[in-house]
């Protein structure tokens, strides 16, 4: 999204919010701020007026501020709101397993003020009028919501959509996310023109003639279990032709939620050779395994699926490495009832309220990578792959930003969840890292602070 465009939408977006937006002083005071966008790791107070961020800076309040409301962030770090670049919120559609209300709260939960969704809902994001009815609901949301049109029209894998009117509506890249582009020529047809765009596209890297009916990487698991299993060509097959695509015509491609070694591997030769491509993982594929299918739960069942674990170490080592660019949720609800039978239920599992503290668990507090490491990841870097104002807590930035308790411990109960659908693959984990306020505008979305949790 061109950055006069995207102010434009923005600008639009708080119009629509005026009634909610805050409209005072406010002093975060005392706390540690990290801000990879500023190269900041110290403590500071931040500074708040109208929602919009007017200064950092350590020592006492400037005269003129003794009136700000204070809130008092001593023990507590206060980064930029994470991003989440990778969601499905289910509307229009599929409101019964999410809608962008909830979905938001879900995010503003677990410290996310935006996000970018998916197009894959009933009808697909392939008109401006769809695009029109989600930003009208997102007006009064809990995040900022960025939506992802159709790489072709309806998903259908037949005809390119028409990228620039989509992008004029307010579509901020493309993806035929659960549903990838089959057609080599097609896909690289959209690389050329989304590149003309300027608009970013991802890519589900999947051959659904290899994958089949599969429920389950194939494997030792699925061989035990007799259950169909997922070869993980599928996955590897693919996120080599879009590197090869990418290369062969200099352009960028973003390559969706990586779990194999195989992918990794790829993807750690084709930065070496230069190729404009960038990756996401979720936390399930650095943390979890096919082990855990053998519970009959299906709540441990996605797609791409766990994997070994020679595989998750591998995605892990990407992450450490920044092989692998950003961390994203893949949220992907779905209703107590439709996880129920192990076979038939859909693929997907929730993610936005566990995301962050599954990190601090598996990735901080084991060394592999720093605090700020992780919040580059997961806020400043996907807002920068995206081309969002966001991931920042500089001078004129919205006023988005958390707060959390680096070593507080919780476990997570998806009968407390936000979100409308429970289907976690993490239930019952204890983590240590914990959301304690989230602020959207200046807007209090979440507040922790005096749970005692």
């Amino acid at each position: 999204m061109d950055k006069q465009r995207l102010n434009r939408y923005n600008k639009g977006m708080k119009e629509e919010r005026k009634g909610i937006m805050e409209t005072k002083r406010v002093i975060i005071k005392g706390g540690h701020v990290i801000d990879p966008s500023q190269h900041l790791d110290d403590m500071s107070n931040i500074y708040i007026e109208n929602g919009t961020i007017v200064g950092i800076s350590a020592g006492e309040p400037d005269e003129g501020w003794e009136t700000a409301e204070v809130i008092e962030a001593a023990g507590l770090y206060a980064v930029p709101g994470l991003v989440d670049i990778h969601v499905h919120f289910r509307d229009p559609g599929f409101t019964e397993k999410e809608d962008i209300l909830s979905g938001s709260q879900a995010a503003a939960a677990g410290g996310i003020t935006s996000v970018v969704c998916m197009p894959n809902t009933n009808p697909p994001v392939s008109s401006p009028e769809i695009i029109r009815d989600i930003l009208e609901k997102a007006a009064k949301a809990d995040c900022w919501v960025y939506p992802m049109a159709t790489i072709t029209k309806d998903m259908a894998g037949a005809v390119l959509s028409d990228f620039e009117t989509l992008f004029k509506a307010g579509a901020i890249g493309f993806s035929d996310d659960g549903r990838p582009v089959a057609n080599a020529r097609l896909m690289q047809d959209a690389m050329v023109q989304c590149q003309a765009l300027g608009a970013p596209i991802a890519s589900h890297c999947e051959d659904l003639d290899i994958i089949g009916d599969g429920k389950m990487n194939l494997g030792k698991v699925s061989r035990e279990l007799g259950v169909p299993g997922m070869d993980r060509t599928s996955e590897d097959s693919v996120t080599a032709r879009e590197i090869e695509l990418a290369a062969g015509t200099g352009t960028a491609v973003h390559i969706c939620h990586v779990s194999t070694k195989g992918s990794a591997d790829i993807l750690r030769d084709a930065k070496a050779r230069g190729v404009r491509v960038t990756a996401e993982t979720a936390p399930h594929y650095f943390m979890l395994t096919d082990e855990l299918l053998r519970k009959g739960d299906a709540d441990y069942r996605m797609n791409p699926p766990l994997r070994t674990e020679e595989d998750r170490i591998a995605i892990l080592e990407a992450v450490r490495d920044g092989i692998i660019d950003v961390i994203a949720t893949d949220h992907a609800p779905h209703t107590p009832a439709q996880k129920q039978d192990f076979i038939k239920a859909p693929n997907g599992i929730v993610g936005l309220e566990t995301s962050f503290g599954a990190c601090m668990t598996s990735l901080v507090h084991t060394g592999i990578l720093s605090l700020y490491g992780l919040i580059e990841r997961m806020s400043t870097l996907p807002a920068k792959l995206m081309g969002l104002p966001a991931g920042s807590l500089k001078a004129g930035s919205a006023a988005d930003l958390m707060l959390f308790a680096p070593n507080e411990e919780w476990t997570v109960d998806p009968a407390r969840f936000r979100s409308k659908s429970r289907n976690s693959a993490f239930k019952g984990m204890t983590f240590k890292g914990k959301v304690k306020l989230t602020l959207l505008g200046g807007r209090i979305v979440y507040d922790d602070r005096y749970s005692g949790r």
